[in-house]
């Protein structure tokens, strides 16, 4: 049985292969293009929140800080 199994499965076509083989590296060029896009929008993000937090620092120093006072007595 064994040895009638590669007279029915036909081997592959050498243009098929190549066909696959351009599929796969366009797909692994877009899944690329993808996760660089996707790093790109997360660091874009964390510079904006991170400016936006050095800013509320900035702000609550400034402010008066009553406990201060509570600390020192």
């Amino acid at each position: 049985m064994s040895q009638e199994l590669p007279r029915i499965i036909p081997a592959p076509q050498p243009e098929v292969e190549d066909t696959f083989a351009t599929y796969q590296t366009t797909h692994q060029f877009y899944q690329e293009v993808q996760v660089r896009s996707d790093f790109q929008q997360h660091c874009e993000w964390y510079n904006t929140t991170a400016e936006r937090h050095r800013q509320e620092l900035k702000r609550m120093r400034g402010e008066l800080n009553i406990m201060q006072w509570f600390r020192k007595r």
